[in-house]
């Protein structure tokens, strides 16, 4: 399932995020990059046990805790640390894969990597090229969202980063762990949670509502990872 989710983050929190991104280091983006993928590599990264990006990570994961089209999509178990990564002058990377295990720098956590997510901060009218380029099942898709919008993607597909020509690309880009770390089976479950909540809205009480609510959460039941 790929999936665009709007306004992650307001206006507001995306001018303060920005700020303090700006008077952070950046570093060589190969320093998480596996040895495939370090081969197509060429952009920036700020650390990732940086200050900078904890905080502005802890602001990107706050709010995808109260987004329920988020929390719907992706069932999230655990989510990797935010990291941060921008591209300018040509930089692109290649088509890769995500590694399947994470390792959260300075702990002892690991996180299997069922899907994948790119936060834009910087707004399309602000550089050329830069489209994230993913490989599914229904073909090349191409994602060049606004500032403050979030994409989610199956970490098992093959995708890259066009280069930027003009003007810096700023993202974020993380991990999660899903409670049903099939994708099938996740999209099956957010297609049913939603036809719930059209339901409820359109006809409040019915009573099919709850008969489907009971197939979703035994479904769930029966899928779940906890």
């Amino acid at each position: 399932m790929l999936l665009s989710i709007p306004d992650v983050l307001n206006p507001e929190q995306l001018a303060t995020a920005r700020k303090i991104l700006e008077q952070a280091p950046w570093v060589d983006g190969k320093v998480t990059a596996g040895h495939q993928s370090a081969k197509a590599k060429d952009n920036q990264q700020i650390p990732e046990d940086h200050p900078a990006a904890r905080q502005v990570g802890d602001v990107i994961l706050a709010s995808l805790g109260g987004h329920p089209l988020f929390i719907a999509a992706a069932l999230p178990q655990r989510i990797f640390p935010p990291l941060f990564n921008r591209y300018s002058g040509g930089q692109s990377f290649g088509t890769h894969v995500d590694n399947a295990i994470r390792q959260v720098t300075g702990t002892p956590h690991r996180i299997r990597t069922d899907i994948s997510a790119t936060l834009f901060l910087a707004g399309p009218e602000e550089y050329d090229g830069g489209e994230l380029c993913i490989e599914d099942t229904y073909g090349l898709q191409k994602v060049k969202l606004p500032a403050g919008h979030l994409v989610l993607y199956p970490a098992t597909s093959l995708h890259r980063v066009q280069p930027v020509t003009r003007g810096t690309r700023l993202c974020s880009f993380f991990w999660i762990q899903s409670m049903v770390r099939d994708d099938g089976r996740r999209s099956l479950l957010f297609d049913l949670d939603l036809g719930i909540q059209r339901l409820n809205r359109e006809f409040p009480d019915h009573p099919t509502a709850v008969q489907f609510t009971g197939v979703y959460h035994n479904l769930l039941r029966q899928w779940a990872e906890v």
